[in-house]
């Protein structure tokens, strides 16, 4: 199979380390290395590195070239950032003139993955099932937690796929509920966690772009005439100049008329969306107080804090409990731990200031 690794986000959530130029799919969050190299990684025993299709800003090709300076992935750079829909139209389209007719994978770039042996059999029988129905296959990942950050596939009748491993039709996409509601789902045990993770084939995906996108559609067919031409970077911007920022969610997901199928997956996923979750993650590294602590740290009656020293200088901590440090060579961030998904607000507040070295 082939696959597409969406790696076009910002990762605002995670500054100071993370940076306009340098964002969190290029961090080293979890210690394995950059996270865009993992996500390849993992998927070695399922595909090949010139099956793998990395798409990601323009800004970022020279980061990502020399990342994947020995490896034989291809790399597109999109112009401009226009949200997963046009991305899995352009993965979908390249794979297409790469001459793949099997089913692709398309994943974000930037998520944490455990148990890794159990997320490659469920790509794989997502992959059996694309490719024996002509639809739509997405991950589930079975909810550990009532969270309220993500959305939700609500799974319908049972779909025998004749492989012997778990499908089902999806009977609805849910957005981010309430703690009741999220409650409520977990214990029905009808719901999964929507991470994003969808498998087709190139046909499958191009035709629902005619169906759903159809400017957007017209310009992948420009493209495609372009592609291994010198007019290639010329008239993918102009496409992507005229394309409008949409999820794949939304576009087509929620209202194609394509048989839709959930796989579910029980692997120790994370999209690791803030600082508060990386400690989570992290948890086996805590000391007896609840802290996780990296580089030239020391803590002085301190509990539940994460603490990271990057800035080559020693942290010093006294008195502190559920409190995010994150010290870089540049700045330095103080926040309630509990409250790290609202860091943006402070990239925002940056922006607003004109630090764009900051950024």
């Amino acid at each position: 199979m082939y696959a597409v690794i969406m790696a076009g986000g910002s990762g605002t959530r995670f500054w100071p380390a993370s940076r306009a130029g340098r964002p969190k799919q290029f961090l080293n969050v979890t210690g394995k290395g950059p996270l865009i190299v993992e996500a390849c990684d993992r998927l070695g025993s399922i595909t090949p590195d010139d099956h793998i299709i990395l798409i990601l800003g323009r800004q970022h090709g020279p980061e990502v070239k020399k990342l994947f300076a020995e490896r034989s992935v291809h790399i597109l750079l999109e112009p401009v950032g226009r949200n997963t829909a046009p991305c899995i139209g352009l993965g979908a389209l390249y794979a297409r003139h790469r001459g793949c007719e099997e089913a692709v994978a398309f994943l974000p770039a930037d998520h944490f993955i455990r148990d890794e042996d159990s997320f490659v059999s469920a790509l794989r029988e997502a992959a059996v099932l694309a490719e024996a129905t002509g639809g739509l296959v997405t991950l589930g990942i079975v909810p550990t937690r009532p969270e309220t950050g993500y959305g939700y596939i609500r799974r319908g009748k049972e779909y025998d796929a004749g492989s012997g491993f778990a499908a089902y039709e999806v009977s609805a996409f849910v957005e981010k509920p309430d703690l009741q509601t999220a409650r409520d789902y977990v214990t029905s045990g009808e719901y999964y966690w929507n991470a994003g993770i969808f498998v087709a084939t190139p046909e499958r995906i191009l035709q629902e772009m005619e169906a759903h996108l159809p400017v957007f559609q017209k310009g992948l067919k420009e493209i495609e005439h372009a592609l291994d031409g010198e007019d290639y970077e010329r008239i993918l911007e102009e496409v992507y100049r005229r394309t409008e920022g949409i999820s794949f969610d939304y576009a087509v997901m929620e209202k194609t008329r394509s048989s839709v199928f959930v796989v579910p997956c029980d692997c120790g996923w994370s999209d690791v969306g803030s600082w508060g979750s990386l400690y989570d993650l992290r948890r086996e590294e805590q000391d007896k107080q609840g802290n996780v602590r990296e580089g030239d740290v020391l803590l002085e009656e301190c509990s539940g804090s994460l603490v990271l020293a990057r800035g080559e200088r020693l942290v010093a901590c006294l008195g502190l409990r559920n409190v995010l440090v994150v010290d870089t060579p540049d700045a330095v961030l103080v926040a309630d731990l509990e409250r790290s998904q609202d860091i943006r607000k402070i990239v925002n507040r940056l922006g607003q200031k004109g630090k764009e070295s900051l950024l």
